[in-house]
C-alpha cells in the first residue's frame, strides 16, 4: 500500500483564500479530494465547522451538498443542455422547485459570464466555457466551501483567463475556497495563503508575498526556481 498523504494538518478559515502548490506527485489533489470524501482516509480525521465528516451514507452526500468541487475535467452532463446541468443538483439532491432552481441557475450562469448559454450542450462550447459552467454547477448548491482541483489545467493557454477571472471575483467575494493550481500568478495575488506540498506533506505555510519572495524551505526554493523559469 502506498501513503500518499502523512501528518497533514491544515485549517482553513472562514473566507480565506488557500492555495495548494507543489510538484506533480505531492499529493494536493488527493488532499483536495478527501475533504468532501471522494478519497478514504485511513487515519484521522476531517472536520467541517467543527463536525467530523462522516465517511460514508447519506450523510456524507448531505456534507457534499455544503461543499462545493470543480475538477480539472469539466464533469458536465453531455446530454443535458447548459441549464439543465446547473439545475440538476439543486432539484435533485436539494429538493429546490424546478422554477425556482431555473431563477438561480440564470443568475449564476450571468455571474460567470454565460448568460444567453442556456440550451447549449456542452459540446457547443470550448473548454474555459465549460469549466464556468461547472462553477456555476457548483455555486448552484449554495456551497459553504468551494474546492478546485487545478480547475485550468485542461484548458487551452488563452481560456485559462477567463476561468481564472470568475474565481477572483469569487474570492473578492469572500467564498472560502480550496485551490490546487499550477497558476503561480493566481496564487500570488488572489489567496490569502499558500500551502506548499511535496511527497505527502505539507512543507512550508506563508503569505503569497512571504512564499514567492523569500521560501524558506530549499524544497520550496527549488520548486519556485523552476516554475517561475517557465
Amino acid at each position: 500500500m502506498v501513503q500518499v498523504l502523512s501528518g497533514i494538518d491544515l485549517s482553513v478559515r472562514r473566507r480565506e483564500v488557500v492555495a495548494l502548490l507543489g510538484p506533480s506527485g505531492a499529493g494536493k489533489s488527493t488532499l483536495c479530494r478527501t475533504v468532501n470524501g471522494l478519497e478514504p482516509i485511513d487515519s484521522g480525521a476531517i472536520l467541517l465547522d467543527g463536525v467530523p465528516v462522516p465517511r460514508r451514507g447519506r450523510e456524507l452526500q448531505r456534507m457534499r451538498a455544503r461543499v462545493g468541487m470543480v475538477f480539472q475535467s469539466f464533469n458536465l452532463f453531455s446530454h443535458r443542455t447548459v441549464l439543465e446541468n446547473v439545475t440538476f443538483g439543486p432539484v435533485r439532491v436539494l429538493g429546490t422547485g424546478e422554477e425556482e432552481a431555473a431563477e438561480r441557475a440564470r443568475a449564476l450562469l450571468d455571474r460567470v459570464g454565460m448568460a444567453g448559454y442556456e440550451e447549449k450542450l456542452p459540446a457547443q462550447l470550448s473548454g474555459g466555457q465549460q469549466q464556468r459552467i461547472g462553477i456555476a454547477r457548483a455555486l448552484a448548491m449554495r456551497p459553504e466551501l468551494m474546492l478546485f482541483d487545478e480547475p485550468t489545467s485542461a484548458l487551452d493557454p488563452e481560456l485559462v483567463g477567463e476561468v481564472l477571472a470568475v474565481m477572483r471575483d469569487l474570492a473578492a467575494d469572500g467564498m472560502t475556497m480550496l485551490v490546487v493550481t499550477h497558476e503561480m500568478g493566481f496564487a500570488r495575488s488572489a489567496a490569502d495563503r499558500v500551502v506548499f506540498m511535496a511527497a505527502g506533506r505539507i512543507v512550508e505555510e506563508a503569505s503569497p508575498d512571504e512564499f514567492f519572495t523569500t521560501p524558506r524551505t530549499t524544497r520550496a526554493q527549488d520548486f519556485l526556481a523552476k516554475v517561475l523559469r517557465h
